[in-house]
């Protein structure tokens, strides 16, 4: 029994050792395989995946190769790029004033709709003006009778000096007599400074608006009793047209900001929410004469028209200052610029439709432009689209363009021409024996041609 597990033993230890070699070969060749791939990793990493044995540019073999990344391109061009200054601004108006009555009494009339645009001088509410009639004929009345003992009061002074002259009367009488024509003289002037305030409260009985422009909810109705200089008065009334923006600038730029005005009216444009449309158009008007320290910002102003009242007061929008204009600028999309560790850069594309990085330097931008300072002429092509899986010197392929390598042209040209695919062996043993040409197509394309026969 031990003697047949021996050789048992025997035979699986035999078994073992003729298949180790084997095994060790096997070993061997997946290190081989793993250290030559990693080789060529590292080539082809160094070389910006521009190659690889065995293949051309952009492959690691005649068929395995990468691809070429489909990229979208851009030319650069010249344009004339303004150089804006964007703000949060709030609508103001020019003028706003509660109207409120300068004497009280009943309301009798309103004469405008709620929301209406009014003229100055234009009549608003009517308070009751009897009141205010009997006070002014009242005070008329006084100054009647303070001018009737004035006249008399004359002609005893005249009468009294006759009898000096004559040495009839006492110089005393008279000095009395003149004293009292004083008197009575500054009595008729109140009177008549009564008699015009009278008849100003009664205009004041009329309410009129104090400037142009548009009136609000009212605050009273007919028959409500308001007193003079009320607070919260009949109607707030804004002036619309011409209108404000108030927004900040920062402190750096205030004084090329008041330099620039000085020379010229600068433009401001009003944008939507959105600052996708513009809603007005108007000038620059001043800046504040401090800073707020704060925030470290100017108060600014502008003006606008407001024809068409598309600006509401205390409405907030997005203001862009148009502080200047470049001319002839080098621009491009701005989704061409990329940012990377040295800074910003862009991918140029070259005639063999390969792309190379290069380091520019950026200028003004726009929603859909930035203007290159250096690095970068007019009518070099950029990518727009796909830069992320770029490399440098690696290949790229235009929108449309395939990797065809049956196509006459260049491969991944589009539109080349067809050409005829090489026949294969067996086509090319039955063109021999045929009397006709060689066959357009070889098997895998298309049947085998007939042969002729002898």
């Amino acid at each position: 029994m031990d003697d047949l597990v021996a050789d048992r033993r025997l035979k699986r230890d035999s078994k073992v050792a003729s298949r180790r070699p084997w095994i060790i070969l096997l070993v061997l060749v997946l290190l081989g395989l793993a250290v030559w791939g990693a080789w060529t990793l590292a080539q082809n990493a160094q070389s910006g995946g521009s190659g690889g044995p065995g293949g051309g540019p952009g492959g690691f073999g005649r068929r395995g190769g990468r691809p070429a990344t489909t990229v979208g391109v851009a030319t650069a061009s010249l344009a004339d790029i303004p150089v804006t200054l964007d703000a949060l601004g709030t609508v103001t108006p020019v003028a706003t004033a509660t109207v409120t009555p300068q004497v009280g009494g009943t309301i009798t009339q309103i004469l405008f709709r709620e929301g209406q645009m009014v003229k100055r001088g234009q009549a608003l509410a009517v308070i009751d003006p009897r009141p205010l009639e009997m006070a002014l004929l009242q005070a008329q009345g006084t100054l009647t009778r303070d001018e009737a003992q004035l006249a008399n009061a004359r002609l005893t002074l005249g009468r009294y000096r006759t009898l000096l002259a004559q040495d009839s009367i006492a110089r005393q009488e008279v000095d009395t007599q003149a004293a009292t024509v004083k008197q009575l003289e500054g009595t008729v002037m109140t009177d008549r400074a009564a008699v015009g305030t009278a008849r100003l409260n009664l205009g004041y009985s009329r309410v009129v608006a104090p400037f142009d422009g548009r009136v609000g909810l009212r605050a009273v109705d007919v028959g409500n009793v308001i007193a003079a200089n009320s607070t919260t008065g009949i109607v707030v009334e804004t002036q619309v047209a011409p209108i404000d923006v108030q927004f900040t600038v920062p402190q750096d730029q205030a004084p090329e900001i008041m330099g620039l005005a000085a020379r010229s009216a600068l433009p401001v444009t009003v944008l939507d929410r959105t600052k996708t449309k513009a809603l007005a158009t108007g000038t620059f008007a001043t800046l504040d004469n401090q800073v707020d320290p704060t925030t470290g910002t100017v108060r600014a102003k502008a003006r606008f028209a407001n024809g068409d009242a598309v600006l509401f007061p205390n409405q907030f929008v997005n203001v862009r200052v148009t502080l200047n204009t470049l001319q002839k600028a080098v621009v491009a999309p701005l989704t061409a610029l990329r940012t990377g560790p040295n800074g910003d850069y862009v991918w140029i594309v070259k005639t063999d439709q390969t792309v190379t990085m290069r380091q520019v330097k950026r200028g003004q931008t726009t929603p859909s432009q930035v203007v290159i300072l250096s690095g970068l002429s007019a009518g070099e092509k950029v990518v727009t689209e796909g830069g992320d899986r770029l490399t440098e010197g690696g290949k790229i392929m235009l929108p449309g363009q395939t990797r065809n390598r049956r196509s006459g042209g260049k491969p991944g040209e589009a539109g080349a021409p067809a050409s005829r695919p090489r026949p294969g062996r067996r086509c090319r043993r039955r063109a021999r024996r045929c009397a006709r040409p060689a066959p357009a197509t070889c098997r895998r394309c298309a049947p085998a041609p007939r042969v002729a026969k002898r």
